[in-house]
């Protein structure tokens, strides 16, 4: 029985075969964040694309003497080697995940670290009312596949919710209810122990649809008074990032990340000591944020902050714990 290749996978070794000097141009402007390798090679069939003035084939290579261009735009490119480097952000409340704001409102990429010759691409998004973990890459197919529905890439949050809580409300959230853009379930949901009528809750989903938490919680007549996202993947939000601070993620780390979305690893980012101390000196600078408020309210509302992130804290230790347990119930008994 023979197989026959699509005309997209002949067409790209056919050019590989006839040019093998450089590297592919999908690649490289997938690894630069435009987009993922399939939209690049759509993009390329129609024409959109441009290499010194004419249009691109189907596995072009690009050796770094080009003058390449989408939409007669010109694109920057650095096609060396480069390391994949991933950022474990904790956003604050107030912050939007746009590179620019037309309100002028602060944006997380306004924290970023400089990097030459590349950007940083934000995996997922988090609300303006949401804080906790948020992911940079400079790797663009890392990104994208990472956001992909298809992977199934868990993302955890702990909420606290305000309203009366019970078994027949958690068990619609876990069987599934009907939003405006299609059913939608949490695949987790694990009760902090609080008591009263605000209550701590870790939730889990498998897709970042717009405030799809907070949608959920609202289809069962609660309210979401805080939300804060611990995890996305593999990577946890580290216990000492405070707000409005990141940090660059080991190797390992990003290692765990590629191999959820069946990337070949590649070299993280340098983490020398000299590395360390430079990205503690260029946080120490806080951008102002103008709230309009008193200082009076402004102090209020950061006791009440530091308030509710320890209590957010103490759920994430809970989750953590029952992680343990339910990895310990799972794992293969020794026979004697």
């Amino acid at each position: 029985m023979t197989t026959t290749e699509s005309p997209v996978a002949e067409a790209i070794e056919q050019t590989e075969k006839a040019a093998p000097a450089g590297e592919r141009l999908q690649k490289v402007l997938a690894r630069h964040g435009l987009g993922s390798r399939r939209q690049i090679e759509s993009w390329i069939a129609e024409g959109r694309i441009e290499i010194n003035g004419e249009k691109a084939t189907l596995g072009m290579r690009l050796t770094g003497q080009e003058t390449v261009t989408l939409d007669g735009r010109s694109i920057h490119l650095n096609t060396e080697a480069t390391t994949r480097r991933v950022i474990a952000y904790n956003k604050p409340e107030g912050e939007v995940c746009t590179r620019t704001d037309p309100e002028g409102r602060p944006t997380v990429f306004d924290r970023m670290p400089k990097i030459a010759g590349e950007r940083w691409i934000a995996i997922g998004r988090l609300d303006i009312n949401t804080s906790g973990l948020l992911l940079f890459t400079n790797d663009g197919e890392l990104a994208n596949r990472l956001m992909h529905p298809s992977y199934q890439i868990e993302r955890e949050y702990a909420v606290r919710v305000f309203g009366e809580v019970t078994e027949q409300k958690v068990k619609n959230l876990f069987e599934g209810v009907e939003l405006e853009d299609g059913m939608a379930r949490f695949t987790d949901i694990v009760d902090s122990g609080n008591e009263g009528i605000n209550r701590w809750f870790h939730v889990c989903l498998l897709e970042g649809r717009n405030r799809e938490v907070r949608r959920l919680w609202e289809s069962q007549e609660l309210a979401v008074s805080r939300l804060k996202r611990v995890r996305y993947g593999s990577t946890i939000i580290p216990d000492h990032l405070r707000q409005g601070r990141w940090e660059e993620l080991e190797q390992a780390d990003v290692d765990a990340l590629a191999d959820l979305v069946e990337l070949p690893r590649v070299k993280a980012g340098p983490r020398t000591v000299e590395d360390k101390q430079k990205t503690l000196r260029s946080q120490r600078k806080k951008p102002q944020v103008r709230t309009g408020k008193k200082p009076g309210a402004r102090r209020a509302e950061a006791r009440d902050d530091r308030r509710d992130e320890r209590a957010g804290r103490r759920s994430e230790n809970r989750g953590e714990r029952r992680n343990e347990r339910r990895n310990e119930r799972s794992a293969p008994r020794r026979s004697r």
